[in-house]
């Protein structure tokens, strides 16, 4: 057998294929070394540089191999381009004949069902009424059913949750759709297929059997490949875990209309006790506070109000249970309303009984805690620690694994990323990425910034900035560690800076930076979901300006719970935990800048402690090893394309 790095090399089939396509000796190696662990059934922990091109060094192997495989990737943008753009090539380019398949996640596909009921809704608005005859016209037309083919409809509409399904309000086998269901199709397809592409979220649901009567897509496969790995860990944290949300409960009760509607108009009690819900959910709402909170749910659940109205909740659920109950003999919507009512109940009560104080009511360690917005609120249970689950479920698989990603390890150290899931018994090897960070980029530590904690940190980081986007000419990604400080820095430099301003919340992710490419000059403001996941090419950015080392919020609930859980058994938590993770956090912010061998650019990281405090080492030696600079004449000077006079 060929190996992989024929393909990749000189002379091969994807060089004939590719116009300007570039063999990368690093690319060669991973991808042979993928192939070895395939062949001989192992795990290999793999962290690919930038622009190395990680994703045709596991696909050769993979298709190869003549193996069943899963390839689980961290969102729906990146399965898109997988499927629809990298795998077609590599499998004309090897000719191979393999059959393949995506299947996201059921929300991603319409439900006859629930546009069915759609006009029964009363929420549903005039605009969604629009938008439902486009989705209408569409659904007599789509073989696939994934919303993404109808451009019409936004994808962030609110229009799309009425039309879809989630896996407490599916009849399943029941539904009189079910024959022509477009996720029974896809999850058909997804069972026949040599290859197939889903992302972390299914990846857990098949290893939990979460996904009823779905729960088969796993068994047979003999390679499992996780792409963007680095998130695997918090997926898995937040699935491990249960919730019930307000808009869970509120969701009940309007199916419950819809369905007494449709099926049932003579039991007008099955309205009135879902009406009742609605009032006690909101008010369970302003008993837990303020909007914005997260918190332990220990700083609240002896609150008065929140005992009284939290019984109350419970009570107008157990009511609609009890109707339900009676009303379910009529309808299969019904039977589905009464099924999701009991298991809202089974949830909610793990936040009224004693045990929420101590956690005891989970067989694995977790904490309880509570979200809050305007109008809404969730609350959580976390598992302390994955690591134990994860494993058990991997190691009932007889398959081979890949975890990859740009950011696994930390100073050379891939123990932090393992550790977390469980893993042992592994390989593990960084390929360096393909480019020159010496020549194309320059990390920027300005002087004379105060300690974050101080008030002025803000305001002198902003003066900081100024000068360096006036030689960047904007192109810039301004990345912040909370939404108060990109505000803050928002509205000082709104009518103070000559450059389009973009700020995370204007308009939808997609949208904010398709406005910021067409722009040419923007400066676009974000926190935690633009620091990766971003891909911006060429003259567009070429600045990164990170203002604070991204250590998690201590007084984050499930972040204090697991110092706790590491303090306990004898770690050093801000050593072992909090360090690590913020590494990770600053090499994916980092690696926003140069995504091609063309692109140049400054990173400029306005928190001195990366200077000043002696773990600053462990972030400097875990970016990539661009020159380091602490003079805005150096700056100035390397957009001047001066660089080799840049330094003093």
């Amino acid at each position: 057998m060929r190996l992989p790095s024929e393909f990749l090399g000189e002379n091969g089939p994807l060089q004939a294929m590719i116009a300007g396509y570039q063999v990368r000796a690093n690319q060669q190696a991973l991808s042979d070394a993928i192939h070895e662990a395939f062949t001989s059934n192992s795990v290999l922990a793999a962290e690919a540089g930038t622009g190395i091109g990680k994703t045709f060094a596991y696909l050769i192997p993979a298709i190869i191999s003549g193996k069943k495989v899963i390839i689980s990737t961290g969102t729906k943008h990146l399965q898109d381009q997988l499927f629809q753009l990298d795998l077609p090539v590599v499998l004309k380019a090897l000719k191979a004949s393999i059959k393949t398949a995506v299947l996201k996640g059921r929300a991603n596909y319409l439900c006859a069902h629930r546009l069915e009921i759609a006009p029964h809704l009363e929420f549903v608005s005039d605009a969604m009424q629009h938008e439902l005859h486009h989705i209408r016209e569409w659904a007599s037309l789509t073989s696939t059913g994934d919303v993404s083919e109808l451009d019409v409809v936004a994808e962030d509409s609110a229009v799309w949750p009425v039309v879809t399904s989630t896996a407490d309000n599916c009849l399943g086998g029941d539904c009189e759709h079910w024959q022509d269901c477009f996720l029974v199709k896809a999850r058909k397809q997804a069972q026949e297929a040599d290859l197939l592409v889903i992302n972390h979220h299914l990846l857990l649901a098949d290893m939990t059997l979460k996904q009823d009567g779905f729960a088969d897509l796993l068994p047979g496969a003999e390679i499992f490949i996780v792409d963007e790995a680095h998130q695997l860990h918090d997926v898995a944290s937040r699935f491990f875990g249960c919730s019930v949300s307000s808009r869970q409960l509120i969701a009940l009760a309007k199916d419950c209309i819809a369905e007494q509607i449709n099926d049932a108009p003579d039991m007008a009690e099955v309205r009135e006790y879902s009406e009742t819900l609605e009032r006690r959910v909101a008010d369970f709402r302003l008993a837990l506070g303020s909007a914005g909170q997260r918190q332990a749910w220990t700083q609240v659940r002896r609150g008065p109000a929140v005992v009284r109205i939290l019984a109350a909740l419970l009570q107008a659920l157990q009511e609609l249970s009890d109707v339900l109950l009676v009303g379910a003999e009529r309808s299969r919507g019904l039977d589905q309303c009464y099924q999701r009512c009991r298991s809202l109940l089974t949830t909610l009560n793990m936040f009224a009984g004693e045990d929420a104080e101590t956690d005891r009511e989970f067989e694995t360690p977790s904490v309880l805690w509570f979200e809050t917005w305007a109008r809404s609120f969730m609350l959580n249970a976390t598992p302390i620690d994955v690591s134990t689950m994860f494993r058990q479920h991997a190691d009932s698989f007889a398959a081979a694994w890949l975890f990859t990603s740009a950011t696994l390890q930390v100073n050379q150290d891939f123990s932090h990323f393992t550790s977390g899931l469980g893993i042992h018994d592994y390989q593990c090897g960084t390929w360096e990425s393909p480019f020159d960070y010496q020549k194309q980029g320059l990390l920027y530590l300005p002087e004379n910034m105060p300690e974050p904690s101080d008030p002025a940190f803000n305001d002198c980081l902003i003066e900081k900035v100024r000068p360096v986007l006036a030689a960047s000419q904007g192109r810039a990604f301004l990345l912040f560690t909370s939404y108060k400080a990109m505000h803050a820095a928002a509205a000082s430099l709104k009518d103070t800076l000559e450059f389009p301003i973009l700020m995370q919340g204007e308009y939808p992710k997609h949208q904010l930076l398709e406005r910021f490419r067409q722009a040419g000059n923007a400066v676009l403001l974000g926190t935690a979901s633009f620091w990766e996941g971003v891909d911006v090419r060429g003259e567009a950015l070429c600045c990164v300006v990170i203002d604070k080392l991204p250590f998690a919020s201590p007084g984050d609930p499930v972040m204090q719970a697991r110092i706790d859980a590491i303090r306990r058994n004898g770690g050093q938590p801000f050593i072992d935990y909090q360090l690590p993770r913020a590494v990770i956090a600053l090499k994916q912010g980092v690696g926003r800048l140069i995504r091609d061998v063309e692109d140049r650019g400054v990173v400029m990281i306005g928190d001195p402690r990366i200077v000043t405090k002696r773990y600053g080492r462990l972030f400097l030696d875990s970016l990539p090893a661009m020159p380091v600079t602490r003079k805005l004449e150096a700056v100035e000077k390397f957009y001047s394309n001066r660089l080799e006079q840049a330094f003093v």
